[in-house]
């Protein structure tokens, strides 16, 4: 080894050691993962192997309904306010690389498939907005006019195969589909009468079925999206016939909606039941009583299990469904306000945010005990990065 050689690798050191800060610093994104902070507009940067905060990130605007998408490389989170706010960070870094605010009351977002276009779902105005994921300038603007002009809030926006992207009108009963496959100006598909005031949709793992929740009635709307030309197809219809509605204090979620052992396990609206429906008949074949009204059913990645926790008045619950009994095997008391829940990639960790007492709890999903607990402000989603390989997250 001459002199000359550790000169050289002398100064490459150094040299690299300016430039990322410290050797040590250096990681990965793939076990990173954000926490919205409702209450303060912030957001907290974690990993989960260590189960720790790496940074806060402040000035994210209002984060009362907020959600996360990833970008596909898992570096940048785009960060989607009630506001209208628009926010890309880098979580390896912890800083916000730009902001926009693109309406006045947005709810949740998406990513293509290609990982160049966000979308953003709008309550107002009413339709979606497509900006380009490296600038955040707007490349599309797709207004949900129906009846001759009035502007509809949209819902359940979620990303499919052919860098497309779907979502429901919740005014107008609709579903429509925009196609930025050719070109940045959509091709926009709608599907009209699915059904009263859909309220949220989600896609299936292996993208092909796209499923609106109705609020306005009994039932479900899906799209088979390898034949859409066949339209929209009516499942579960009267699911709740004959038997007398409890009132909703929150929505049920769709998006986290848990797959597992050849079934799907979906929230019933206005009663205390998960439903379980076949994945091969989309009939029900079964109803699990559980403690209050659902908002997330999520299944475990090996679908094994499925966590669900509850709205308002009875939020303080979380329970654990055993997928092959079809039955409660866990029943835990966190604290009030459990508002949102998180799988690690393989499944062995749960993160659950308690919002009333300051925590996000975090639980072995084998043993069903907590493993610890991290201090978050009014902590509400959680998202972790591997999100970015899994279509309509």
């Amino acid at each position: 080894m001459t002199v000359k050689y550790l000169i050289r690798t002398f100064v490459f050191a150094a040299l690299l050691l300016a430039s990322s800060g410290s050797l040590a610093d250096m990681r990965g994104s793939g076990d990173l993962g954000v926490i919205i902070e409702r209450a303060s507009g912030s957001i907290q940067i974690i990993e989960t192997t260590n189960r720790t905060k790496l940074f806060s990130v402040e000035g994210l605007g209002d984060l009362s309904h907020a959600s996360v998408v990833f970008s596909r490389d898992q570096r940048f989170a785009f960060v989607f306010g009630r506001d209208g706010g628009l926010t890309k960070v880098d979580i390896l870094t912890g800083k916000i690389v730009k902001r926009v605010v693109q309406g006045g009351n947005a709810i949740g977002g998406a990513i293509s498939q290609d990982g160049k276009l966000v979308a953003v779902s709008n309550y107002e105005p009413g339709g979606v907005r497509v900006f380009n994921s490296q600038t955040l300038e707007m490349v599309a603007d797709i207004p949900a006019e129906y009846d001759g002009g009035l502007l509809s809030k949209t819902v359940g926006l979620v990303d499919a195969p052919g860098n497309k992207f779907i979502f429901s009108l919740y005014d107008a009963g609709q579903t429509w589909i925009a196609d930025f496959s050719a070109s940045n100006t959509p091709v926009i598909t709608k599907f009209t009468d699915i059904g009263l005031l859909p309220y949220d949709g989600l896609i299936t793992p292996d993208a092909r079925y796209y499923i609106a929740g109705l609020f306005g009635e009994d039932g479900m709307a899906m799209l088979d999206l390898w034949h859409p030309e066949k339209g929209i197809k009516r499942i579960l219809d009267g699911y709740g016939r004959g038997e007398e509605p409890l009132p909703v204090y929150k929505m049920p979620h769709l998006e986290g909606w848990a797959a597992a052992g050849g079934n799907i396990f979906l929230p019933a609206i206005g009663r205390y039941e998960v439903l379980v429906v076949s994945a091969s008949s989309w009939k029900e074949v079964a109803r699990i009583p559980v403690h209050g009204q659902p908002v997330f059913a999520m299944a475990r990645p090996d679908g094994r299990q499925v966590w669900v926790n509850f709205a308002h008045p009875k939020n303080d619950v979380l329970q654990v469904i055993d997928v092959d009994t079809m039955s409660i095997i866990k029943t835990f008391k966190p604290g009030r306000a459990i508002l949102h829940m998180e799988f690690t990639p393989r499944g062995e960790q749960i993160w659950v945010s308690v919002r009333d007492r300051n925590v996000v709890e975090v639980y072995d999903t084998t043993t069903l005990e907590k493993i610890t607990e991290l201090p978050v402000d009014t902590p509400s989603g959680i998202f972790l990065s591997a999100r970015a390989s899994r279509m309509g997250l």
